[in-house]
């Protein structure tokens, strides 16, 4: 399984690559939508990427709630952590 500093950096690397977003400021405390700049479109840009990233899909409600980079790692390695477990 991937460990939360795996998922970090895989999540600093789309951020980067899909939004050109300055790695330094991808930090687990950045918000998203206020720090990095993130809109509702490019939230939905983000979630297919991941999909394409992690080789699952993570639902939208699980990124109702999210609102740093932190939050999105948590997000995905508790999705990735459920495949495991339902497994």
């Amino acid at each position: 399984m991937d460990s939360k500093e795996d998922i970090h950096n895989r999540l600093k690397d789309v951020l980067v690559e899909l939004f050109g977003i300055d790695p330094a400021k991808i930090t687990p405390e950045a918000n998203l939508y206020q720090d990095l700049g993130i809109d509702s479109i490019d939230a939905i840009d983000l979630l297919l990427k991941l999909k394409e990233v992690t080789g699952k899909k993570i639902q939208p409600e699980t990124f109702k709630h999210v609102r740093t980079v932190g939050d999105v790692t948590e997000a995905i390695h508790a999705e990735l952590s459920s495949v495991v477990t339902d497994s």
